[in-house]
């Protein structure tokens, strides 16, 4: 018979790995949080399972625990393989993992290499991954050659970031990883944010897939993406980097934040909850004129306002201050247009080409 083969944590992710599917045998709870990346669930112990055993290792003794968790974990793993396995080919190759690949996964392991599938382990599951992650995030955003695309809210940084990606450049979306836009505002419509964890994890999985020797561009963030905090080395890296400003005239950026947050135009409660959280800032008489501009459909007007009062203002305070070297570059026009982005990076584009040629000679 098979034995599984326990592998480490940056054997499991090395260029030359080859498995067909990464199996998660913890609680979908601890799946929910965070997993390794395209990872699929298939909990041995359910979450009431798992509180119902760890309550009798505490309150009765580790035997008793043992006892019902193994009888529990065989009836789940028969009916994963009878389901969620029944179709796997002869030659499938899995890789499990569980909390600290312990039981859970040794026994999931242990039944799939039984069977005759050629099955690994991660050695020091979840929380040795976790580990690797954490270094990761320290080490690799310094080897990147980062470019920070800039400019003040509604200037079409997202968009062209988008029109970066589609032409084949390396674009990191933080507000994409972290499922946010980033401001008061941003919290996408039927949208949750992602456990700091699972944030961190998308992001390694990103910045581990970028070519050095080319550039990486992202958007001048702040350190809090909604609730999600960019790790400090990224950040670092990133307000090192060079900049490109984007500027557009005050009506065309309000046109493209409405066209982003059409959400808040087509339901305006959602709207005037998330601008009572601005009362501290501007005050009440600030918010309900806001608000009246809204009722009254008066929505371009409405962030015209908000961005000269609320947004130009932070931006004026946080990037100037945080990016050093914002102006080391001629700004670049934008417009409300697709066209006009394309061509804003076209010329982004031959531009960072442009200054590294220039450095290389």
């Amino acid at each position: 018979m098979k034995t599984p083969q326990r592998i480490p944590i940056v054997e499991a992710f090395a260029p030359d790995a080859r498995f067909d599917a990464i199996v998660d045998a913890r609680s979908p709870a601890e799946f929910a949080e965070d997993h390794l990346p395209g990872a699929i669930s298939a909990p041995v112990l359910d979450d009431a399972e798992r509180a119902l055993v760890g309550t009798i290792y505490k309150q009765q003794s580790a035997f008793v625990a043992r006892r019902l968790g193994a009888a529990i974990v065989s009836r789940n793993i028969a009916s994963l393989i009878e389901h969620a396995f029944a179709d796997c080919p002869p030659a499938w190759r899995p890789l499990v993992y569980c909390w600290r690949g312990g039981n859970r996964s040794d026994a999931l392991a242990s039944v799939f290499a039984s069977i005759g599938w050629r099955t690994s382990v991660v050695d020091g599951g979840y929380r040795e991954f976790r580990r690797y992650v954490i270094e990761e995030l320290a080490r690799l955003p310094s080897r990147l050659r980062w470019h920070v695309v800039a400019g003040p809210t509604g200037s079409g940084k997202s968009r062209l970031l988008q029109r970066l990606a589609e032409r084949g450049e390396q674009v990191l979306d933080l507000e994409a990883i972290a499922r946010h836009r980033g401001s008061v505002l941003g919290l996408l419509p039927d949208e949750t944010q992602p456990s700091q964890k699972a944030f961190e994890t998308r992001l390694w999985d990103a910045l581990r897939r970028f070519d050095a020797d080319r550039a990486v561009f992202v958007e001048s963030e702040s350190r809090r993406v909604g609730r999600c905090h960019v790790p400090d080395a990224v950040i670092d890296a990133m307000r090192a980097a060079p900049c490109t400003s984007l500027q557009a005239p005050i009506d065309v950026r309000a046109r493209l934040l409405l066209d982003e947050y059409r959400h808040f135009v087509e339901h305006p409660p959602q709207l005037f909850e998330r601008l009572d959280r601005l009362l501290p800032l501007h005050g009440r008489a600030r918010i309900d004129a806001w608000k009246a501009m809204a009722r009254a459909g008066q929505w371009q007007d409405f962030v015209e306002s908000m961005l000269a009062v609320h947004y130009d203002p932070a931006y004026a305070r946080s990037t100037r201050h945080n990016y050093a070297q914002l102006d080391s570059e001629e700004a670049l026009e934008v417009e409300a247009d697709d066209s006009t982005l394309a061509r804003a990076a076209a010329e982004l584009v031959d531009r960072v080409r442009r200054v590294r040629g220039e450095a290389r000679a």
